[in-house]
């Protein structure tokens, strides 16, 4: 039905007759002669129509904006004095001699160009509409081009793309399952993949060597701005690899994807242990563009007569950690007391702070109310964290998770709002995670998955789980995890010893896991793997705040659909097709005087 997209119409094609397809995002009315801004997937262009064309010009006249039309018309160039060099079909117009009105539409719930002006939930509702906007569409066409530029990558390194089950059992892999019911299998249920973990080891026992798959993966869990209900995860599995071999592939493929999408040269990718990470960053994910640490003054606050330092410091599961803010000292009272609340959010009870006015005056030249508490270790702890005039330190004291939480959050929060950023993309491995975590009560949980290979026997993993190390490796960039995977148990006598210390005892791991323990007894090579976030990637890569802007259809922060009006109620035939009855909920009685 066309010749061209809007956007592609230049001066290369003066003179030249085109046809287009669109929808009316403007529509001028200038002593007679009517303007069009056409838009299309491609970009915008302007289309002249005027009283000569009789026909074209009542069609024109009549359209209002979002209708859609087809033009037919002559390209020439703009006027003297009309040109737009900020639009890259700003040097020429299309004279129209048809205009067909091919759709009409009612008034939109918002112009396309004054969409901040409603919230976000009126954008949900009718995304439809919002997709037509061009920085949405270019999104979009980026997020297609990532994909496509993957694709290539792993291809051309030999990986398969290989489609796994949607419909599978649910496994405990950290988070809820979204559970579908059986029809015939009455009182059975089937599950979402949380990822396609278990499959991709299968297909590597069964000798395929190398996977991938940009996979579809669901998990019932709270969610935030770079977290959906569903999800999309570039999902990569290789046999005979070790950890070196699994990161070099994945790095050389995101720093390829990003010379070819942004232009963009990555720079090194540094190596950082899991502790070194929480020590100094107080997060396994840390932004390094931001050039804030965390210091450890524990020895120091074992010395003060101050028992909200001394007590953390003393505890074995305490923590009391410095950050100095260059120039900090400037901060206001109102500002000090808003980081305040903000560590509330993290667990902490307060958050203690030193402005160092003029140092060369000793406690005269100091500025706080927790001073007078550390006379006698002040000094030391001046030159331990390095403070100079104008700077001013924060504190975190308490459990050591709480400390690293708050004051790690802090850190990111004061990097972006006093713009410390030192570079554009910051990338790092994080590397050497604990194999295992304890919850409150001492039991123990896997960090990642319970099929990530220690990097110790059988033997010594019983003898002390809770300091084993695991080998998993974690891609970050810019303090977002982009991907995460290990090298995987491929031997059923570790497998079962990760399951012994988890307290998933021989009969509960067969039923759960049974197919995977089965295959890993026919000859299951050494193979490990990585997946990433393909919508965190995008997001990054497009400056994005949320996820949501980056994919097509989103769920809100309570997982509901607000455009379809999922989830929703079903019919009784159907529930009954399923064997569910849905317990009625009772009204309260009314209080009786």
């Amino acid at each position: 039905m066309r010749s061209h997209y809007c956007g592609q119409l230049n001066e290369t094609l003066v003179d030249q007759t085109v046809t287009v397809c669109g929808w009316v995002h403007r529509r001028r009315d200038h002593g007679g002669v009517i303007f069009l801004d056409m838009r299309d997937r491609d970009g915008i262009a302007q289309f002249v129509v005027d009283p000569d064309t009789a026909e074209a010009f009542a069609n024109a006249d009549r359209a209002r904006s979002e209708f859609v039309l087809r033009i037919t018309g002559r390209v020439r160039l703009r006027p003297e004095g009309t040109q737009n060099a900020n639009m890259p079909t700003g040097m020429i117009e299309v004279l129209a001699k048809d205009v067909e009105v091919l759709n009409t539409a009612v008034t939109p719930p918002f112009q396309l160009d004054e969409h901040g002006k409603v919230g976000e939930e009126v954008r949900l509702k009718h995304r439809y509409i919002d997709l037509r906007r061009p920085d949405m569409i270019e999104k979009l066409r980026l997020r297609s081009r990532i994909s496509h530029n993957v694709r290539a990558y792993l291809e051309n390194q030999g990986f398969l793309d290989i489609e796994t089950p949607v419909l599978t059992r649910a496994t405990p892999e950290g988070a809820r399952d979204y559970l579908v019911p059986s029809r015939t299998h009455a009182g059975s249920f089937f599950a979402l993949p949380q990822s396609p973990q278990l499959f991709k080891q299968l297909l590597m026992v069964a000798g395929f060597d190398r996977y991938y798959q940009i996979a579809k993966c669901f998990r019932d869990e709270d969610l935030r701005a770079d977290r959906q209900p569903e999800f999309t995860q570039i999902d990569i599995e290789a046999s005979f690899v070790e950890e070196n071999d699994i990161m070099g592939i994945t790095e050389a493929m995101i720093r390829q994807l990003f010379q070819d999408v942004l232009k963009a040269e990555l720079p090194q990718f540094p190596r950082m242990t899991w502790q070194e990470a929480m020590d100094r960053f107080g997060s396994d994910k840390p932004d390094l563009r931001i050039p804030l640490e965390l210091t450890d003054v524990d020895d120091l606050m074992q010395q003060v007569d101050f028992k909200v330092f001394s007590g953390p410091a003393s505890a074995d599961d305490g923590r009391v950690a410095a950050l100095k803010v260059p120039g900090g000292a400037k901060l206001s009272r109102k500002e000090i007391d808003e980081y305040t609340k903000f560590v509330g959010i993290y667990g902490a009870k307060g958050l203690a702070w030193i402005k160092v006015n003029e140092r060369a005056k000793g406690l005269e030249g100091l500025q706080s109310p927790i001073v007078k508490f550390m006379e006698n270790i002040v000094e030391e702890l001046l030159d331990r964290v390095g403070a100079e005039d104008g700077d001013i330190i924060f504190f975190g004291a308490d459990k050591a998770r709480i400390v690293n939480e708050a004051i790690g959050a802090l850190r990111v929060k004061l990097g972006a709002d006093l713009e410390l950023y030192t570079q554009e993309w910051a990338p790092l491995w994080v590397v050497d995670f604990p194999m295992f975590e304890a919850d409150d009560n001492g039991r123990l949980s896997p960090l990642h998955h319970p099929f990530t290979a220690p990097s110790c026997t059988p033997e010594e993993l019983k003898a002390d789980p809770a300091k084993a190390l695991s080998r998993a490796y974690d891609m970050v960039l810019n303090g977002t995890e982009l991907g995460g995977g290990s090298i995987r148990i491929h031997d059923q006598a570790m497998q079962s010893t990760v399951f012994e210390i988890l307290g998933i005892g021989e009969e509960e791991a067969q039923e759960k896991f049974g197919f995977l323990l089965d295959a890993l007894q026919y000859g299951a090579p050494p193979h490990g793997g990585l997946a990433f976030g393909l919508d965190r990637l995008v997001m990054l890569m497009v400056g994005a705040k949320t996820i949501r802007e980056v994919i097509a259809f989103p769920k809100t922060q309570s997982a509901a659909c607000l455009m379809t009006n999922a989830p929703g109620e079903v019919s009784p035939e159907q529930l009954k097709d399923l064997n569910i009855r849905l317990r009625q909920k009772v009204k309260a009685e009314p209080a009786v005087e």
